[in-house]
């Protein structure tokens, strides 16, 4: 497996990272294809939002000048950049000087069943809730044990990915990808203000569908009124979107909106 440590060929860290002890760090996960890193812009505004609000240091034109490097040499496949507060001692008290330390791993590109694109996935209803934390919401945080345990609920081959709601009941997002809906022509997606990951594809996807003209609206969301929508799709930055077909004894059709923005994401991600 390719890796590199702050810019050099490595694949030991020190047991004083804060990242280990804590958490204390983001990542992006960044598709890579004909030696390039899709969505390189908005995966770096997203790090340099994180750092802001985590209050990191970062050379950010650094860090972009290093993933096109990395994904140079890897070619194809997918470029993970965690990024940590470095090292640190014992105690939560932020160091009095520190420069995020950048990690890199390489790794093949995932292998989806073509049927999730064409045909659509199944959600499983997870039961365990996200916890409403302002001061985190949006980031791609490395404190992913709700992920984790949520995508403990199923290991059948039926379910695709799974469904996440908050500790009010709201839909946020899915275990690795973001939600979105349509109701008589408008695209809507939850509002991230409390909770979940705003992903880059979902930032990507809004923007296009703007500029085509078409409405949108980033709001709370029930479940009982994800129910009664025209079209249910999910996206991330490695698949790009899949359409959902189906929640618990819920069936949806793939629409029409649902297949011109995938094909957006798809080219996106030129694959």
């Amino acid at each position: 497996m390719l890796s590199w440590v702050d810019g050099i060929p490595a694949e030991l860290l020190s047991v004083k990272d804060r990242g280990l002890a804590y958490g204390d760090g983001l990542f992006e996960t960044i598709a890579v294809s004909a030696g390039k890193p899709r969505l390189l812009e908005r995966h770096l505004a997203r790090v340099a939002e994180g750092c802001q609000r985590l209050q990191f240091s970062v050379d950010l034109a650094l860090l972009s000048a290093e993933l096109v490097a990395f994904a140079q040499a890897l070619n194809e496949g997918v470029a993970k950049l965690i990024l940590t507060r470095g090292d640190g001692m014992r105690g939560y008290m932020l160091p009095a000087a520190s420069q995020a330390r950048r990690i890199l791993q390489g790794s093949p590109k995932p292998t989806y069943p073509t049927d999730n694109a064409e045909q659509g996935v199944r959600l499983f209803p997870c039961t365990t809730r996200l916890a409403e934390q302002p001061l985190l919401a949006g980031m791609k945080h490395l404190n992913r044990l709700e992920q984790v345990l949520a995508r403990a609920e199923w290991q059948d081959a039926e379910h695709a990915e799974g469904l996440m709601r908050d500790t009010t009941g709201r839909v946020i997002e899915c275990v690795y990808s973001n939600l979105f809906w349509s109701k008589d022509g408008v695209l809507l997606t939850p509002d991230l203000s409390r909770c979940g990951v705003a992903g880059v594809m979902r930032a990507e996807l809004l923007a296009q569908a703007r500029v085509l003209g078409i409405a949108c609206e980033v709001r709370d969301c029930s479940l009982d009124e994800l129910l009664t929508a025209d079209e249910v799709f999910v996206c991330n930055s490695l698949y790009g979107v899949w359409p959902v077909r189906a929640l618990q004894a819920h069936d949806w059709s793939v629409g029409p909106l649902t297949r011109k923005l995938q094909a957006i994401a798809r080219d996106l991600l030129d694959c």
